[in-house]
Parts: structure tokens; sequence; C-alpha cells
């Protein structure tokens, strides 16, 4: 696909599209690797979900004071609840997205090269396009995950329910429920992640091709090519920007879709509505922003470790005489 052929890319860095890559090792590898990197960034997901649900008299309201209760009460283990299940349900809904991804973002490329857009718009497009359909697609698999998995994380915290494992989580939500509990909040989390995995690529795809021109390797084809270190530097840097991006923009609603799904006590259902008027009522509109620290950090740290584990990944699985 010669429109995807970007400038950065003319310095060693070809395009590794989806027909080049050897799907068996692609996921086998990938899925060891970005386990280990959930596992590496997984405390601050818990520390963040504790701050989004924290009532109004909650002694703990900031990242540091959730972090030194969990370490009192439960020690290191405190900041894994829930990981197993999350680890369960990594596996096949990152298949899904990391597929969708490379997928879509072939055929978005296609469909605006007739636009005649500049490049770092249409990477933007073509990328936002594939960060779109991407989380789409793998949510039907996540939502469940992320509703057992942060009822885990905040049990026994402010009054929350105690439960025996993820299992025991499912259970109790499909007998009150139905299979529909496991979806609570499924409306908002497409909200939440759809347009925050569009804005993400959309974001770093245009940023890491402005950033290849302000470093100079953006006119002169007959430059030499970047060092390794210079291609991760501008890689790295393109996904900080992307995390800062997409975090500002999606934590009012990860805040009202957190709460939504794990607040409501027994016997009482809690609305969008509801969720709105408590957090505003608590600490004002800043309240939509609760854990926006714990989220910019974990979405930049997140997605720099990502991106590059993800380059990484791809040149490690392309098959031979690809790149």
């Amino acid at each position: 696909m010669d429109s995807s052929v970007t400038r950065a890319q003319a310095f060693g860095q070809a395009e590794i599209n989806w027909d080049k890559l050897d799907k068996t090792k692609f996921y086998v590898v990938g899925a060891g690797l970005f386990t280990g990197l959930t596992m590496g960034l997984y405390p601050v997901s818990v520390i963040k979900t504790r701050l989004q649900v924290a009532s109004g008299d909650a002694v703990e309201r900031n990242a540091f004071s959730v972090i030194k209760g969990i370490l009192r009460m439960d020690g290191i283990p405190g900041l894994y609840r829930g990981f197993g299940t999350v680890i369960t349900g990594a596996v096949p809904a990152r298949i899904i997205f990391l597929t969708a991804l490379e997928t879509s973002k072939v055929a978005a490329f296609k469909m605006v090269e007739p636009f005649k857009l500049s490049e770092t718009t249409q990477a933007a497009v073509a990328n936002g396009i594939a960060g779109l359909t991407s989380a789409l697609f793998s949510q039907a698999v996540f939502v469940p995950i992320d509703v057992v998995s942060q009822k885990l994380m905040v049990q026994g915290y402010s009054g929350h329910q105690k439960y025996n494992g993820g299992l025991d989580v499912a259970r109790k939500i499909i007998k009150s429920d139905g299979i529909r509990g496991l979806y609570r909040g499924f409306g908002l989390s497409v909200m939440t992640y759809a347009p925050s995995s569009a804005v993400w690529w959309a974001s770093y795809g245009s940023n890491q091709r402005f950033i290849w021109r302000v470093v100079g390797n953006g006119t002169d084809l007959e430059k030499e090519s970047p060092s390794q270190g210079t291609i991760v530097a501008v890689q790295a840097t393109g996904a900080i920007i992307a995390g800062v991006t997409a975090s500002c923009i999606t934590t009012p609603m990860d805040t009202i879709k957190t709460r939504l799904q794990v607040l409501e006590h027994e016997g009482r259902k809690t609305t969008t509505k509801q969720v709105v008027k408590s957090l505003i009522a608590d600490d004002g509109w800043k309240g939509l922003y609760r854990g926006l620290g714990p989220r910019l950090f974990s979405m930049s740290a997140w997605g720099t470790s990502m991106i590059l584990a993800y380059e990484y990944l791809k040149r490690l699985c392309a098959k031979d005489g690809q790149i």
C-alpha cells in the first residue's frame, strides 16, 4: 500500500502490514508480551478504579492514600485484585483488537487515499478509524471482564461487597440480573473506549509523522537512516502525547462508566443521571475527572510501552524477507 508508507518508514521503518505477518507467531508472542505489560501496569488501574468509586465521605481521596490503604490491608497482592480475571479475558480481547486494528487500518488507508489529504491528516483519519473499529469489536469480550474485575478491585472498600474470586462475581451478577448484568454499562463502555481508542491512534499516527518532520527526517529522503534510538524516541513521544490527549478527553465517561458498573448496591439500581449528580454533588464538575492522574499516567505509560512492544512484535513476527 504505497500511500501508507510514511516518510519515517522511508528511513528504515518499512510498514509491516497484516499480510506480511506470521499470524500464529504474532498471536502467541503477542499474548505473552502484552500479558507482561498488563502485569506491570495493573496496579494503576486498581488505584484509578478505587478513586472513581470513592464515596463523598471516603478517607482515601488521592492516589497516595489509596496505595497506603491497599498495602496496609492486603499488602502487594491487594494491588492485583482481579488480575486473574483480566488476564483470562485480555488474551481473546487483545487478539480481536489487534486483528481488527491491522485489517481495518489497511482498509482505512485505501478509503481515504482518493481525498488527497496531507500525510499527517491521512494518518490521523486512517488510524482513528482503525482504533475506533478495533475497540468496538473488542468491547464484546472486554466489558464482562471489566465488570467482574472492577468489582474485585473495590471489594471490601468503602462498604462494597466481598467475593470469592471472579467466578463468584459472575455467578452473583447472573443470578441477580441475568447475562445482561455482565454488560452493565456496555453503552458507556463503548462510548468511552471507542472514542478513546480512536483519539489515541489518530493522535499517535499524526504525531509520529509530525515529529519526524520536526527532527528533520521529513523532506530529505537521501538522508542517512535514523538510529534505532531515534526511532524509539519518536515512537515513545508520539505515544505519550496520544495518551495525554485521549485521557483528558475521555476521563469523564470512564469515571461515569466505572461507577455505574460497580456502585449499585444490593436492591438498588444506579442510573447514569444519578451517577453524574452524585459526582457533581461531592466534588463539583471536577468530580467527573476523578482518577485523571492515574488514568493519564496509565494511558501514557501503557500506550508508550504498548506501541514500542507492538512495533517490536511486528518486526519479530514478520515473514522472512518482509523487512
